[in-house]
């Protein structure tokens, strides 16, 4: 039987972001929009949260600390891809969003994957919630199974999209964003599993973002929501 690499649809795997990180991101992103209970509502929903369609919530297996520091990247980043220069919130998210749902357990190590995640986050410690992303990979026995098992998955991108609660949000005060520039996306695609002796199956993934981008930098990623909202 094959283990599952948590799913991202379901986003209560790991720990919620700390009241400190989630306050410092809501406050400087849209703290003074007319419309921030709506935006509170978006970033700090609890439970499953709506799911895409079909999707499985699987059982948390238990993850690693919420204070795990990233793994230094000496002995390179494993099958992870390197964050793309991307200027456009949207296409950045779509572009983690994938990068979140695929692994390989056959060539890339726990830290491997971990450190690779990590090149993605924002440098800006105030805005950056690593406890969220890296709450998303399995203890070390986990990947140890998985890897066992030979497990790995690829990840298609279907659409990704501003959700309407962060649209009028911005449509009330268009420049309340302008601290932090971090922007609300929400990602839906497929995952594709696959584990040795032909074993493997497909899921439907969905996934709300954090996700930085300042005038003239590259995006960089700041957060995974605790809820998916469309």
């Amino acid at each position: 039987m094959r283990t599952r690499f948590p799913s991202l649809s379901a986003l209560s795997y790991g720990t919620r972001w700390p009241t400190g990180k989630r306050i410092a991101i809501v406050a400087s992103a849209v703290a003074v929009l007319l419309a921030i209970a709506a935006v509170v509502a978006l970033l700090t929903g609890g439970g499953y949260g709506h799911q895409a369609p079909g999707a499985a919530a699987p059982t948390p297996t238990g993850s690693p600390s919420s204070t795990e520091a990233a793994p230094k990247p000496s002995s390179g980043t494993g099958s992870v891809p390197k964050p793309p220069q991307i200027a456009e919130p949207v296409a950045y998210a779509k572009a983690a969003a994938q990068m979140l749902w695929s692994y390989d357990t056959r060539n890339t190590s726990r830290d491997q994957q971990l450190a690779g995640m990590h090149a993605w986050m924002t440098d800006e410690s105030a805005y950056a919630d690593w406890a969220s992303v890296s709450g998303q990979v399995p203890d070390p026995v986990l990947w140890s199974r998985m890897a066992d098992q030979e497990q790995h998955a690829t990840a298609g991108v279907i659409e990704g999209h501003f959700p309407s609660a962060f649209k009028q949000a911005l449509a009330d005060d268009p420049s309340a964003i302008t601290k932090a520039y971090i922007y609300v996306v929400t990602v839906n695609g497929k995952q594709q599993i696959a584990w040795k002796k032909g074993g493997g199956g497909a899921e439907e993934r969905a996934v709300t973002l954090a996700v930085q981008c300042r005038p003239n930098h590259d995006c960089t990623l700041a957060a995974i929501a605790p809820s998916v909202t469309q």
